[in-house]
């Protein structure tokens, strides 16, 4: 953190219009790169982890590339199709009980990542289950996302995982994507020595507006009880059905 952001966040926090430290954050950080290498996408999501931290959120940050984790839109693989093993339940769990779900990834070829698409993949496979009020299960989460790379894609990528975590439920707060992008081509990563990430005004700033904008709606989200269950339960819908009719289901 620059000794800028570092002043700013300082000040920001001495008097912040809640208490947020019922709150917990995870971050998926969908880099092609395993534990422990250098992962640059971890080191503009640490800046993120900071501020929240500073206002005594937990957080967690996990590779999902280290993990065994089949394709497809099942809930758990595990014996089937000749896997031995899935993890993808296990961090399915933790997004469950996250209350902020902050998705990282690298750009390739003005893309996501591979990792990310499967992970978007997996909580899809999910998304028929519902909460405890009868909606989908997602509602009342908030997601945002934060991307490096040396290519362009910034833009692309966080509207397409922005749009895909709005689809199951999540709330997009404000201003829930910020990226870095070094000179295009072959030229510094943002961790790299020289690049300027790090100390980069714009992407400190957004990635600050990113963390407080989460920290807001999660806060009156949680305050709220969540979405109201009014208008948006699968089971009225399908009461309503007329006969010979059957309810609209995801076509996998």
């Amino acid at each position: 953190m620059t000794d800028q952001l570092s002043r700013i966040t300082d000040s920001q926090c001495e008097n912040p219009p809640a208490s947020y430290d019922d709150l917990s954050v995870l971050m998926l950080n969908c880099t092609l790169t395993r534990s422990p290498k250098l992962s640059h996408t971890e080191g503009l999501l640490k800046v993120a982890e900071r501020i929240f931290a500073a206002n005594g959120v937990r957080t967690e940050i996990l590779r999902p590339v280290d993990y065994q984790i089949p394709a497809g839109l099942d809930q758990d693989y595990t014996g089937v199709d000749g896997y031995d093993s899935d993890d993808w339940p296990s961090i399915q769990a933790k997004i469950d009980a996250c209350d902020i779900l902050i998705i990282g990834t690298s750009v390739w070829l003005g893309e996501k990542s591979s990792v990310c698409n499967r992970v978007l993949e997996r909580m899809y496979g999910y998304t028929h289950a519902f909460n405890d009020k009868g909606q989908y299960r997602d509602y009342g989460k908030v997601g945002a996302t934060l991307i490096t790379g040396n290519e362009d894609g910034v833009k692309h990528c966080a509207m397409n995982i922005l749009f895909s975590l709005s689809h199951i439920g999540y709330t997009v707060p404000p201003q829930a994507d910020a990226g870095w992008m070094g000179e295009a081509g072959p030229g510094p990563s943002y961790m790299d020595e020289g690049s300027g990430g790090p100390e980069n005004d714009f992407t400190n700033r957004n990635t600050t507006f990113l963390v407080w904008n989460c920290l807001h709606v999660a806060r009156m989200l949680k305050d709220a009880g969540g979405i109201p269950a009014h208008g948006n339960q699968p089971a009225a819908w399908e009461a309503g059905c007329q006969s010979g009719f059957k309810s609209p289901e995801h076509k996998r």
